[in-house]
């Protein structure tokens, strides 16, 4: 069993009138099946609305299945008992980081998490400057969080669930409200704790160019996984993911349109070096 497996998950909304009525069912995950493993780098894909974000939610407990089951590190998330176990295993970021930010300086901020769960004093402090200098912020730990860029205010976050130790983290779109520089320094810092730390990452998001060097990638739509596979695979699928309402790589694209122009170059196409490679050998 993987990290975290799901077994025909189905989550519902249930929408009520002011009488507590039922007026009507949104199905936001249907009849989901993952098995993600211990150490990789999973994406998981999607336009809005397209379940993805509820889907993140039931890997931290957050919600719970209408029908199925999900189990994170062999713990049942319906379990009320293993729900504070699944949370410090499972450890998740959001889209704002003024939202999860609560503390006036850095380093007491990173140390909260532990703090609660009963660390001892001495190793909440060893765990704060582990984390903040495997996200490199460790210059910053006497600084106010509201002084910080909005990715340095996300590196923090990503700090705090570090030290926790966590085998996983999920970040649910941690880039959203990032400027390019602050999402590319993000992702960099979570294939660092990624490769470093052996901290399974499941990153939830509609950029594509996050996903390049995932070890594998979900796409979802209307509820479903319905494309699942290495970025190369996903991304040599570019029609399909058009009519998904989603995006490929910038290079990808490129790539795509000088093949329908007639130049035989290879599908999925991921990066500048792998398409001038392939020019230069048309050209030879």
């Amino acid at each position: 069993m993987g990290i975290v497996r799901t077994e025909n998950l189905t989550f519902e909304y249930i929408r009520r009138d002011e009488e507590g009525n039922v007026e009507g069912i949104t199905t936001a995950v249907d009849n989901v099946n993952l098995d993600l493993q211990a150490g990789q780098f999973i994406a998981i894909l999607g336009h809005n609305g397209s379940g993805k974000s509820t889907l993140a939610k039931h890997f931290n407990a957050l919600v719970s299945p209408t029908e199925g089951t999900v189990w994170v590190d062999g713990m049942d998330t319906r379990d009320d008992a293993k729900t504070l176990d699944i949370r410090q295993t499972a450890g998740m970021v959001f889209q704002n980081p003024d939202n999860q930010i609560i503390c006036t300086l850095v380093e007491e901020e990173v140390g909260f998490g532990p703090e609660n769960i009963g660390v001892p004093t001495d190793e909440i402090w060893l765990r704060v400057e582990e984390s903040l200098k495997a996200v490199g912020m460790y210059q910053f730990r006497k600084a106010s969080p509201n002084k910080l860029s909005g990715g340095q205010k996300q590196r923090v976050a990503i700090a705090g669930i570090v030290a926790m130790k966590p085998k996983c983290i999920i970040l649910d779109e941690p880039t959203a409200m990032l400027d390019p520089s602050g999402r590319k320094e993000v992702i960099s810092v979570l294939h660092e704790l990624n490769k470093r730390e052996n901290v399974t990452i499941i990153l939830i998001t509609h950029y594509m160019e996050e996903v390049i060097d995932a070890d594998r990638v979900f796409v979802m739509d209307d509820g479903k996984i319905v494309l699942s596979g290495t970025p190369r695979e996903i991304f040599s699928q570019a029609e399909y993911l058009k009519r998904l309402r989603l995006d490929v790589p910038q290079v990808t694209e490129l790539a795509y349109e000088l093949k329908q122009a007639g130049i035989p170059l290879p599908d999925g196409i991921l990066t500048k070096e792998e398409l001038t490679a392939a020019l230069t050998a048309f050209k030879g």
